[in-house]
């Protein structure tokens, strides 16, 4: 079924746009393109002695040729069933304190996280708040040792049945 067309003028028999159309037009281009100007600008290239290669790089305390992993462990906080039972700031900073930060004073992070699993002897999955501790260290058997202490303070405190752990190999700079 086709639909009626409008009766159009015939070019250059419409109604002439007024001025102040065509200047708010003119106007509008003319924003379009300046501000378009700034995305295409060519970049100056940096001198290398400021753009050192993409490359691993250590310093005094962390050699360049040490390998380096990237460990996050998986930690559950809670039942997202039960908050009011969730391990609170002040407990979790605590453990952080005491447990991670003199194993790994140089630092590391930590993320808040939703995760689930199921238990094959239950229809519903477990539903659960979690922390993730990730840490980027030399890969040693010392670090593994202090890796595996932290997995074991955090069951032994909270009986948990277990603390996931993901390693793998990273390209580290400082």
């Amino acid at each position: 079924m086709a639909l009626p067309l409008r009766h159009l003028p015939a070019p250059g028999q419409g109604p002439k746009p007024t001025r102040s159309l065509r200047v708010r037009f003119l106007a509008s281009v003319l924003l379009a393109g300046a501000s378009l100007a700034g995305c295409t600008t060519p970049r100056t290239a940096v001198p290398a002695a400021n753009n050192p290669p993409a490359a691993l790089q250590g310093d005094s305390q962390r050699p360049a040729l040490a390998r380096w992993l990237r460990t996050e462990l998986y930690l559950a906080v809670g039942r997202v069933d039960a908050p009011g039972a969730s391990l609170n700031e002040t407990g979790w900073r605590a453990f952080l304190d005491r447990e991670v930060t003199p194993r790994f004073p140089d630092g590391f992070s930590v993320v808040d996280a939703y995760g689930q699993w199921l238990d094959r002897t239950r229809p519903e999955p477990g539903r659960l708040l979690s922390k993730v501790i990730v840490i980027l260290h030399e890969d040693t058997p010392a670090r593994a040792a202090d890796i595996d202490a932290i997995r074991v303070a955090w069951k032994r405190q909270t009986g948990a049945q277990s603390v996931l752990r993901a390693s793998s190999p990273v390209d580290v700079s400082f």
